[in-house]
């Protein structure tokens, strides 16, 4: 078997920021939208470091203005990532992006999202669950209405509660109200840290937000006794080395600390975080991965089970996601 033809399950996935470049494009076109600086001369984005990202992410994610504009979307992503061989994919949703935290809003946008998935899961097979997503550079004012649409459409599709964004804004407990909010209601939590902010970042996300998976993590290599507490707790990151690299957190892959972590115990995942954004698929971080490392398919396979043991969904839906990570002949 290939690693293209692999299943491969993803937990670290931006809905917009999955966006290809030429929906977009099309998007702003109708809308009379001149967009043009946040793609280079062949038509991909581009940006030159973190910050500049966030804003061209937000650039890109402006042409998204309807419920139908992202069930279009959410098509588009999941056709895509089942072509590499995605079998469940996790993707971070934002209500300050649909319909501005107003609760109605974010109900219309998530059925039109929800009706997509069940679409492309009839089509390809791709079983897609939601997290939803407060900006953390927005406020922690802003995070409790996120966490409020959250918690009010908890349920079979709307499996967790995240934070992303600017790391280096606040501090994680600005934002345990909302998190304590999601946790009532049942989903799970996890946050982007240890990526920018370092293994203090880490170490504060732990204490103060309680989370069960932490979104990157892998500045956590700089601490071994915080190394050693994530092998021991059984905290999951979700990295998405290719995603790293590009950003200019790690020269090249080799650099990259993912081995290592998975070598002293801690639990990891592969994701893409923003595929288009930073030229990747999930086949190519296997394949960078595999020539990195060494890795062959009884690697990812084993990657694949921490991955399902992590992921937010119910039972019965791992129990489906199980029986197509059996190999062929079984």
């Amino acid at each position: 078997m290939s690693l293209a033809s692999l299943p491969k399950i993803e937990l670290h996935h931006h809905l917009e920021g999955a966006a290809p470049p030429e929906l977009v494009r099309d998007m702003a076109r109708a809308r009379g939208l001149d967009i043009s600086r946040i793609f280079d001369r062949h038509g991909a984005y581009v940006f030159a470091d973190f910050l500049q990202f966030l804003d061209i992410y937000e650039v890109a994610t402006s042409v998204l203005r309807s419920p139908e504009d992202y069930a279009r979307l959410t098509l588009s992503v999941l056709e895509g990532a089942a072509a590499e061989g995605v079998v469940y994919l996790e993707s971070f949703l934002s209500p300050d992006f649909c319909g501005g935290r107003d609760l109605a809003a974010w109900r219309d946008y998530l059925h039109a999202i929800e009706e997509a998935a069940v679409r492309a899961e009839a089509a390809h097979g791709i079983v897609m669950r939601g997290i939803v997503t407060c900006i953390r550079h927005f406020g922690p004012d802003k995070a409790r209405e996120a966490a409020l649409c959250a918690a009010e459409t908890a349920g079979a599709f709307v499996v967790g509660f995240g934070m992303a964004g600017d790391e280096g804004r606040g501090r994680p407990r600005d934002f345990a109200y909302a998190f304590d909010m999601a946790r009532e209601a049942k989903l799970g939590l996890t946050a982007h840290a240890g990526e920018w902010g370092g293994p203090a970042s880490v170490r504060e996300t732990l204490a103060d937000l309680r989370v069960a998976r932490i979104g990157h993590g892998v500045r956590a290599v700089e601490d071994p006794a915080l190394v050693d507490r994530l092998a021991e707790a059984g905290v999951v990151l979700e990295v998405c080395p290719g995603s790293n690299i590009a950003l200019g957190l790690y020269p090249d892959w080799a650099a990259h600390p993912i081995a290592r972590l998975r070598a002293r115990g801690v639990k990891v995942t592969v994701s893409t975080d923003d595929p288009p954004f930073f030229h990747t698929t999930m086949t190519r971080e296997y394949e960078r991965l595999a020539d990195a490392f060494g890795w062959d398919e009884g690697d990812f396979a084993a990657l694949n089970r921490v991955a399902l043991d992590a992921a937010f969904c119910d039972a019965d839906t791992r129990a489906e996601i199980a029986k197509k990570l059996e190999p062929a002949d079984v």
